[in-house]
């Protein structure tokens, strides 16, 4: 990954001696995007910023492995997004019951454009100062949120949240890269 995030909070997924799997928890980048998820208080928010397994795992470890780690967080509201750009819309957080939240600038307007610099070695934050050779539409990310904690602490954490709670049928993420089969459309998220 081009960044290396902020982390509160990492487990790992250990196979006799061998790491097989890491997710790390921490605070996330914007405090904007914090204050908001919850206003009332915003270092109540942590993101899922790493999710890594071995691919000689069985299917669904990922499940496995997150609702075990999110069992041993202390309470908190988890925002997490699945990244469209590489095929991600979602579908581990949909089998571990986090809510759907839309899409990343859903609200907008006009979208958000991306600068590629045409400079290789510049980074892509950078491109707008320093020069672009190119500009394209940022694809959306979809974001999911849970809570954490005790059953009380996450009725609290849910009643802060001001993320929507979206049924993943009735508004589904754009995907201008791949069509939904009917399989994936019947799965959803209800609230």
């Amino acid at each position: 990954m081009r960044r290396k995030p902020m982390v509160s909070w990492a487990f790992g997924l250990h196979l006799d001696d061998e790491l097989m799997g890491i997710a790390t928890f921490g605070t996330p980048a914007s405090r904007h995007m914090q204050q908001g998820v919850c206003p009332s208080d915003p270092s109540m928010v942590i993101e899922l910023n790493r999710v890594w397994l071995s691919d000689e795992l069985p299917r669904n470890s990922e499940s496995w492995f997150l609702s075990r780690a999110l069992k041993l967080m202390p309470p908190y509201i988890v925002v997490s997004y699945a990244d469209t750009t590489v095929g991600h819309i979602g579908h581990m957080y949909r089998a571990l019951n986090f809510r759907y939240a839309g899409w990343t600038d859903m609200e907008r307007r006009t979208p958000r454009l991306d600068y590629i610099p045409a400079d290789p070695s510049v980074h892509s934050r950078d491109a707008s100062r320093n020069g672009y050779a190119a500009t394209v539409r940022r694809r959306p990310k979809v974001r999911y949120w849970t809570v954490t904690g005790d059953r009380w602490e996450r009725r609290e954490l849910e009643a802060l949240c001001h993320w929507p709670s979206y049924d993943w049928r009735r508004l589904p993420p754009p995907l201008e890269h791949r069509q939904l089969k009917p399989s994936e459309a019947s799965f959803a998220l209800t609230t």
